[in-house]
């Protein structure tokens, strides 16, 4: 008699169609996990094996229709990675409110509503969760406003999370500095402003992602890693 082969471990990554988000996605179908990809953009793809979905993760509705999917069709949810977000550029007096809920919506709300709504698979599978904040949380360019406080506040929730969800589910961080997902080259400069040399890469995110849904790091929860090359750790004067 024959045993069924096991479930493979599931994860869910949010605004995975491109970027840091299909990195992730990329590293996690490679490691053997299935990935389910959410994402507003209707032309998204899942690496193979996995399922795409198009979903606003803003939306409650559509948080609890997408988790609801996964109960049903894969069973189990072992990790969730919160990549979802976007940026409005504006100078203050500019900046409406609506702009400004629009960001904190799909930059913060969205983890708040996804982690509730999967609660319950990720305790039953003792999982984790990836938050992807920015090294903005802690510096800054000009108007930025609403950007910068979403991702500071997905810093607090993490721990937050961290400690109202463990033991069963562990809480992690990771805030990427300058991550080069589309744009030109980066000029040689920009790369030797980096202590590490260079400027990011989806890789190096995915890398710490990957580690961090992983049995390795069974004993990190609540904690931020800043990924940027060192750049917030040099001390810059003018010239």
């Amino acid at each position: 008699m024959s045993m069924a082969a096991p479930a493979p471990r599931t994860a869910l990554v949010t605004g995975g169609a491109k970027g840091i988000g299909a990195g992730i996605a990329g590293r996690l179908a490679t490691d053997g996990w299935r990935v389910i990809v959410a994402d507003r953009d209707p032309a998204g793809a899942a690496p193979a094996g996995g399922r795409y979905v198009v979903c606003d993760v803003g939306e409650e509705a559509s948080v609890a229709a997408l988790v609801g999917s996964i109960a049903v069709a894969e069973q189990r949810l072992d990790a969730l990675v919160c990549n979802a977000g976007f940026m409005i550029r504006k100078p203050l007096g500019a900046l409406s409110l609506a702009e400004w809920s629009a960001v904190l919506t799909t930059n913060l709300t969205s983890t708040f509503l996804l982690v509730r709504a999967a609660e319950v698979l990720l305790r039953a599978a003792k999982g984790a969760v990836v938050t992807i904040a920015s090294s903005r949380a802690r510096m800054s360019e000009p108007n930025t406003e609403s950007y910068s406080a979403s991702k500071g506040g997905l810093v607090a929730l993490t721990h937050a999370l961290a400690v109202s969800l463990g033991p069963d589910i562990r809480v992690n961080c990771i805030s990427p500095g300058w991550i080069l997902t589309k744009g030109p080259e980066p000029t040689e400069q920009e790369h030797a402003f980096h202590p590490a040399g260079r400027v990011g890469r989806a890789e190096d995110i995915a890398a710490l992602a990957a580690f961090l849904v992983g049995q390795e790091s069974g004993f990190i929860t609540g904690a931020e890693f800043v990924v940027d090359g060192g750049v917030t750790r040099k001390m810059i004067y003018p010239d």
